[in-house]
């Protein structure tokens, strides 16, 4: 089976549709005028030949009753007869004689039983009409009774009619011709200039979309230039423009809003910090009692300092968070990623064992810049994660591999527990944001745990995505990895 050609599509954008509508509309007007002008002129032409017919009052083909004559004064009569002049005489409906003029003498013409009874069918005195002869082609003809009971058809060629329209034909298609392709270059041009302001609005807009309106502060483009509000362009460019300014004053407002959030929780973490260690010192002072305490007393106690040890942390997220925020950089230097995971993991197995913890580094350690600290915290948070979201017996494998090229290290943490919400997964890496509402701080955590991991990652020129569904979920960590040159040399011999 041959494949189905595809139509060629109609043009999308807004200046090929204006530029094919101004042609196809002028190629309609070119079509109409010049029909109309072919079709009155042929009128025209035939309208004389019907005249000349009239007027020619069928001498020749009167005169060719005598043609078989050799009396020289009843030879046919070819004066005044133009070239190509058709003359027949009929009796009793059968063509007797035919002739045509050919430079002023008559020549027989041999005609067909068709041309015969074309011919016959003429109505004598009906006026002009048109017919084919075989041997002569189209011709105007008309008939006329004779005085002796005869029929006589006089006839003009339509060729000279037909060359003429043929010419202006010719003449209006090349004229058209090149008045459409003008017209196309020029209405190219023209639409341009005209849509050039909404060309303006369109590189605006895009400019936008590609712009981090999430967070922090946001420089929007400059406004459009003024345009005349009477037109479409105008309306849209000072719609846009409102626009701008209302996102703007929103953004404005959104930025300044997360700085005092931001600022709000570094100045609460510095004022928290002092008064909760004061409570956990004097917690562990008050255990410390060398006397006898009543049992409740004591367990209050302990619960007192396990949960100023917690607010401490989260004191230090907080301050963690606000640093980061503020653009501090982090150490630069080369950190061993495969010697993190493996201390992470002692970790972690050391406070799960019910859970399955696995490893899989490549042969070489795997070298990243950046703050050993920090990165330890990362890949600690997300094995935390997994941990405390997962129940027990679930495997966690903690993976690190490098691209093909060599320069992007991808650290990921999978495990098979029961996943994460899709509703969830959007806005996990959010700070507060917990997958699980239902748990309880204590055993939820203080969600910060992912916001950390990836403040972390962004802080070191990485990207932490999540991929999630019943059985199955991974964090994806990419870090840039060390340059050659900046790699540790291994020992020597």
């Amino acid at each position: 089976m041959s494949e189905r050609r595809r139509l060629p599509r109609p043009p999308r954008s807004l200046r090929a549709r204006l530029t094919a509508g101004l042609v196809v509309l002028l190629a309609a007007a070119c079509l109409a005028v010049g029909a109309t002008t072919v079709i009155s002129l042929e009128h025209f032409l035939v309208g004389r030949l019907d005249q000349q017919l009239n007027a020619s009052g069928g001498r020749f083909a009167a005169s060719l009753e005598h043609g078989e004559s050799p009396d020289a004064d009843n030879r046919p009569d070819t004066r005044g007869q133009a070239n190509g002049t058709f003359g027949a005489r009929l009796l009793h409906g059968r063509v007797t004689q035919a002739a045509v003029v050919r430079d002023d003498a008559q020549a027989a013409v041999p005609l067909a039983e068709e041309d015969r009874r074309a011919l016959a069918a003429v109505p004598v005195g009906g006026g002009s009409r048109t017919v084919r002869l075989g041997a002569l082609e189209r011709y105007r003809v008309t008939a006329v009774a004779g005085d002796d009971g005869d029929v006589m058809i006089t006839g003009l060629p339509l060729r000279p009619v037909e060359d003429t329209v043929h010419r202006l034909e010719m003449v209006e298609a090349l004229v058209f011709g090149a008045a459409l392709a003008a017209t196309a270059v020029a209405g190219t041009l023209w639409v341009r200039l005209s849509l050039r302001p909404l060309d303006r609005v369109a590189t605006t807009a895009a400019e936008v979309t590609r712009m981090p309106l999430a967070s922090g502060q946001v420089a929007l483009p400059a406004p459009l230039p003024a345009s005349d509000p009477g037109t479409e362009v105008g309306q849209v460019a000072t719609a846009l423009n409102r626009m701008l300014g209302h996102v703007g004053d929103a953004l404005d407002r959104r930025h300044a809003s997360e700085e005092r959030l931001r600022q709000f929780a570094a100045d609460a973490g510095h004022e928290l910090r002092t008064p909760v260690a004061a409570v956990r010192a004097h917690a562990e002072l008050a255990l410390r009692y060398e006397g006898p305490l009543p049992p409740d007393v004591r367990h209050a106690l302990e619960r007192v300092q396990s949960e100023a040890r917690r607010m401490s942390g989260l004191v230090d997220d907080l301050l963690l968070l606000a640093r980061l925020d503020a653009g501090r950089p982090l150490a630069r230097e080369p950190v061993d990623l495969t010697r993190l995971a493996l201390d992470a993991v002692d970790d972690a197995r050391a406070v799960a064992p019910g859970h399955r913890w696995l490893l899989d580094l490549p042969p070489e350690p795997v070298h990243v810049l950046g703050d050993s600290h920090r990165l330890h915290q990362v890949i600690a948070n997300l094995l935390g994660n997994a941990r405390t979201h997962t129940p027990a017996g679930t495997e966690v494998i903690l993976a690190i591999t490098l691209s093909p090229d060599g320069a992007q290290t991808r650290l990921t943490v999978t495990d098979n527990g029961p996943g994460i919400p899709p509703a969830s997964q959007a806005d996990i890496f959010d700070r507060f944001v917990r997958a699980d509402h239902g748990r309880s701080r204590t055993a939820g955590g203080t969600g910060l745990g992912l916001a950390i991991v990836r403040a972390v990652t962004a802080a070191h020129g990485g990207t932490v995505q999540v991929t999630s569904r019943p059985g199955h979920t991974r964090f994806h960590l990419h870090l840039p990895s060390v340059p050659e040159p900046e790699r540790p040399a291994g020992p020597t011999d």
